[in-house]
């Protein structure tokens, strides 16, 4: 016989959280000029390029904020614009979700080499030869069974 379960009369209330929005979004009143999808590993990171050389963010974040761990951020997440001679000229905004913080940064670069393009065809080529708009496919490879929960490891054979 099975019990069944006694429903609460006891009324359920759901807080509603609202995130605040970062002082640079707020302040960021223009419509964005291009936007695209970036992606590395299991990253995947829509970026959306605005005129203005503001603050850029990061999941509502300042990017200095969210890759804090990352030592040589400004050289990886500039590297575009300085290829492009477009300093200063641009600032970002990128929602991103999955893997680690590193192939997060690499998938925004990745955006941000695709949006450019979008701005404008003349900077395809330059972005093309530094390998930016390429996407890098290297993935973590899976595990095997009965390889001693490794991918690769083979399991010690007998000596005689």
């Amino acid at each position: 016989m099975a019990q069944q379960k006694k429903k609460s009369s006891v009324p359920v209330k759901i807080n509603k959280v609202i995130k605040p929005v970062a002082k640079t979004l707020q302040a960021r009143t223009g419509t964005a000029i291009a936007g695209h999808v970036g992606r590395r590993k299991t990253a995947s990171a829509r970026v959306r390029l605005y005129a203005g050389g503001k603050a850029s963010t990061v999941n509502e974040k300042q990017a200095q904020v969210y890759f804090s761990a990352v030592d040589p951020l400004q050289t990886i997440i500039n590297r575009p614009f300085v290829i492009t001679k477009t300093e200063g000229q641009f600032s970002f905004s990128a929602t991103v979700i999955g893997s680690g913080l590193h192939s997060q940064l690499e998938a925004i670069v990745h955006g941000i080499s695709r949006s450019l393009v979008k701005v404008s065809e003349a900077n395809k080529k330059p972005l093309r030869d530094a390998g930016l708009l390429t996407r890098d496919d290297r993935m973590r490879e899976s595990r095997k069974i009965g390889k001693g929960g490794k991918a690769r490891r083979t399991k010690q054979s007998p000596k005689r």
